[in-house]
């Protein structure tokens, strides 16, 4: 934990190698954050370059009561907020071709706004200066910023400005 960052009361977090949240990062009450530690099982034998872990830009957020699964990378940008309650983060599924455990990171980019009741998958990308909209999917990489994405799945909805106070704070607390 970097100067002025802060874990709120409530939020578990367990059987992840890495939980670094850089200067003036925060994490909401009652999150759940979880992995699967590496070392010797049978469960992802064959990824050898899984990290379990979960890292905050700075001044970025996660609010209240999320369930994050970090048994591979997820990263989140400086000034993004992970708003709401009730989103998550997938980075583990079955294989079905390969019938076996696999992992995929999950990035969600600078200056970004994920809405409340949101299901990230793994392998999904939010790019920076993006919104994601309530209650949606995202299951897939996007890379166009500026960019409203919504729905299930999600899909570009409308263009951003870059002109949006939002995508150009220099401190993390909205007020």
């Amino acid at each position: 934990m970097e100067e002025g960052s802060r874990i709120d009361h409530f939020t578990v977090c367990r059987n992840i190698d890495l939980l670094h949240l850089k200067t003036h990062a925060s994490i909401g009450r009652g999150n759940w954050i979880t992995g699967f530690p590496l070392g010797p099982s049978r469960h992802f034998a064959q990824e050898k370059n899984r990290r379990p872990e979960l890292i905050v830009g700075e001044h970025a957020a996660i609010t209240h009561r999320h369930l994050i699964d970090c048994t591979n990378s997820v990263t989140i940008g400086k000034f993004t907020t992970f708003a709401g309650f009730q989103s998550q983060i997938v980075t583990h599924s079955i294989n079905i071709e390969k019938n076996c455990q696999a992992s995929v990171p999950v990035h969600i980019g600078d200056y970004c706004f994920v809405g409340t009741n949101c299901v990230l998958l793994g392998g999904s990308a939010l790019p920076d200066f993006c919104v994601l909209g309530a209650k949606s999917l995202l299951n897939k990489t996007f890379t166009e910023s500026y960019q409203l994405y919504g729905g299930v799945p999600a899909r570009p909805i409308e263009k951003l400005s870059p002109d949006c106070r939002y995508f150009r704070r220099t401190e993390g607390f909205v007020v």
